[in-house]
Parts: structure tokens; sequence; C-alpha cells
């Protein structure tokens, strides 16, 4: 049974962003009726305006799963409206960061089916990965169609305990925004060697997605990887005692960013 088929209760996503606008991608793609998709979204973009969706047409009288895709300081607001759903068969699949299942009971009460998930950008083009993980009212049923949705736009892992999203949330659903510094900064020291800005640029996306296509497809680690680049006394290995540095290297400082990223997602949980 294909995904439209076991959506036929319908899909609200409330808000629709950036990443909520990724996931909608995949989920069509995957064939999913749109007139059977209400979105509320105060600033649609032209892509949502050019569907056939029921967009900021009100709230359905029942719906079968809704998607919270709204700002983690706009939960509180937004959540009110959800009411209508608390004492139904409605499955709430939550993407907001650092907003706990806790937090969640606390604002519908309890016997509500509640997905948490942690998803990454890469998913607007089909390679994000997904940690969920749901409360105790939701049914492997409920996780199996969370989990079934997610995978349209990349892979999913399933998590033992909430716990570990703040950690899944400093490492892979921040962890985009670090590469994309790094193809930045790559790019600014080609330039400061010389090169063309566009030029410079063109080598380092291309360096550095490339470098992670292979990682990915190669049944070598990492560690093996680098190891067949760097040649001994040659230009790959004095680079690298500059960026594996113990002290001042890129090993300490990825650390500590995921560690600030960690401790945000826990200080969000908390308020």
């Amino acid at each position: 049974m294909d995904l439209s088929d076991r959506l036929k209760g319908g899909l609200l996503l409330l808000g629709c962003g950036k990443m909520g606008s990724a996931m909608l991608a995949g989920w069509l793609d995957q064939g999913i009726d749109q007139k059977n998709i209400w979105i509320i979204e105060p600033n649609p973009s032209a892509w949502l305006k050019s569907l056939s969706v029921r967009l900021n047409q009100g709230l359905p009288e029942n719906v079968q799963l809704v998607l919270i895709a709204v700002k983690p300081h706009m939960i509180r607001q937004v959540l009110p409206r959800l009411a209508v759903y608390v004492n139904s068969a409605t499955i709430f699949l939550s993407v907001a960061a650092g907003i706990s299942l806790k937090t969640y009971k606390k604002l519908l009460g309890d016997g509500v089916s509640i997905v948490r998930a942690m998803p990454n950008t890469p998913a607007a083009v089909g390679q994000g990965i997904t940690a969920i993980i749901g409360n105790d009212v939701a049914s492997t049923d409920a996780l199996q169609l969370c989990q079934d949705l997610l995978g349209a736009i990349g892979q999913t892992v399933r998590l033992d305990t909430e716990v570990q999203m703040d950690a899944i949330t400093g490492v892979s659903g921040s962890g985009p925004a670090y590469v994309f510094f790094m193809v930045d900064s790559l790019a600014a020291a080609g330039e400061a060697q010389g090169l063309p800005a566009d030029l410079a640029m063109q080598l380092a996306k291309a360096t550095i997605a490339g470098a992670g296509s292979l990682v990915v497809q190669s049944h070598k680690t990492p560690e093996q990887l680098r190891f067949d680049v760097t040649s001994p006394n040659g230009t790959t290995q004095a680079a690298l005692e500059v960026l594996m540095h113990p002290k001042d290297g890129l090993g300490p400082l990825m650390k500590a960013t995921v560690a600030r990223a960690v401790n945000r997602s826990r200080e969000l949980s908390s308020d």
C-alpha cells in the first residue's frame, strides 16, 4: 500500500517554510493526493501557491496526521489551534527542534499520539536523515507511518530514548550548516591563495560534495579514505598537521561546536 492510500484520512501541515516544503515536495513525489493536504502557512511561497493543496482554508474537521513544522518559539502560540484533534485518532508529528514529548503532553494533554522527529535540510534534495521517537501513546503503526513519510526525503533512524535527540540535533540537525560554512571557508582560503572567487567556490563545492558522496558510497572508513589521499611528507599531510592539531585543530573545535548546539537544544527543551 502506497503513502497516498495510507493517508486517506488527510494530512495537515502547521507551518510550511523551508523544511516543511522540502518534506511536502518529497511526499508529492510519492503520489499523495494534493486535495487531501491542508496547509496553514502565513507566508506561503510562490511554489506553495501554485499547488492544488488546501492552503490557508482553515482546519479540516478530522485529519489523520498533523505535521508541526513551525519555529520552536511559536509552539505555545499555535498548539491551542490543534485542540480539536486531541481526543481523536490523530497522529501528531513534530519537527520543531528542542521541543520535548513532555512539553507536547503538557500542552496537548494525555492520550495524544506524538512522534518527535529531527530532520535536516538536505531533505530538500532527498538526501536528508531524520531521527524519530514516539511517546508512550504512539502505536507501532503510527511510528511506521511517520517513518515511511520521512523516508520519502532521505534516511530515517529510530532512537532508543528521547535523551538522544539533543545529540542528534547537534550532529545531524544543525550539521548541514557546519558543512555549508566549511564550503565558504575553503573557497575563501582558495581566494587568499590567488584564485578567482567563482573558481574557488566551484572547487570548494565540488570537493566537499564529491568527498561526501565518496564516503557514503565507499566500503572504506573515512579514516582509510584519508590515509589513501595522504602521501608521506606531501601537501595533504602538511595541511592535515594544521587541521588535526590536537589543541587548535578541527577535532576539538567540532566537539565544542556540537556541544554548544546540544546545550541549546537542552535549554529549549526545558523552557
